[in-house]
């Protein structure tokens, strides 16, 4: 026998449960994130930053060679730079972690790229291998400064119920600086055919960016201690209201109808 009533249309509820292509990227990457102040201030100035980040790694050895110290030797710095920067890590990591350098930690990590910058700057002044030893040293160290908190300045920034979608989005967007810095620094070296104009440009490129990120930072902080303010303003507004609602009138009613009745019981027993 057939059922009694219409059929259920099937195709209504198909549609209404396939959803659109931003609400099924919005399940796994958290895009209101692009309005965040803080988020968008950290995203550009990585941008900028790893556009001369890791072509210096890149071209150190055949820097080395270039200068006419041989491949063993030039190979060896990238040996002296990862065992720096795997000592700097963790100890920077500490320090950054600390009650004095926490609490600003946007600054710590500002300061970390500032340092690398420099380093980038006065590795041309470098004419011997020993040179280029000082400068693996104070580069792993300093790449280690920034890799120590470079999530941990995100997580500060967006908390941890976002950072996941955060650092998807970052990925993202980092991944093209990252892949275009390198042959734009080989660009620059072959019309060149010096490395000193690429390690001075990748330094100054580097630089700028910790600039940018300090003022940024200085500027979100300063307006974040103000909404605090507004916030707190706001909530003593709230509690010293007084009590003089309608709501409050009407129960204030109730209770005396309520009394006067009681009172008009007793005296009518």
């Amino acid at each position: 026998m057939r059922p009694i009533g219409p059929k259920p249309v099937q195709k209504d509820v198909e549609k209404a449960e396939k959803l659109s292509v931003c609400q099924n990227i919005n399940k796994y990457l958290d895009l209101s994130l692009f309005k965040h102040r803080g988020f968008l201030i950290y995203l550009s100035g990585n941008v900028i930053m790893f556009l001369g980040f890791f072509a210096p790694i890149v071209f150190l050895a055949p820097y080395a060679k270039h200068m006419g110290i041989d491949e063993y030797s030039s190979a060896f710095l990238l040996s002296i730079l990862a065992f720096v920067d795997m000592v700097a890590r963790p100890s920077m990591g500490m320090v950054a972690n600390s009650k004095y350098v926490r609490p600003r930690i946007q600054y710590f990590f500002s300061f970390a790229i500032l340092y690398n910058g420099i380093c980038h700057i006065l590795c041309p002044f470098a004419n011997d291998y020993t040179g280029l030893v000082i400068y693996a040293v104070f580069f792993g160290f300093a790449f280690g400064m920034v890799s120590s908190v470079l999530f941990e300045t995100l997580m500060d920034l967006v908390g941890a119920a976002r950072f996941s979608s955060a650092v998807g989005l970052v990925t993202i967007v980092e991944c093209c600086p990252v892949l275009i810095g390198p042959p734009l620094g080989g660009f620059l070296v072959d019309i060149t055919g010096s490395y000193k104009y690429m390690y001075f440009v990748c330094g100054i490129i580097v630089i700028v960016a910790s600039i940018y990120l300090f003022i940024g930072n200085a500027i979100n902080y300063r307006l974040l201690a103000r909404e605090k303010l507004a916030n707190k303003a706001q909530n003593a507004e709230k509690e010293a209201e007084p009590l003089n609602t309608p709501n409050s009138v009407d129960v204030v009613k109730n209770q005396s109808n309520k009394q006067t009745n009681s009172s008009d019981r007793e005296t009518s027993i």
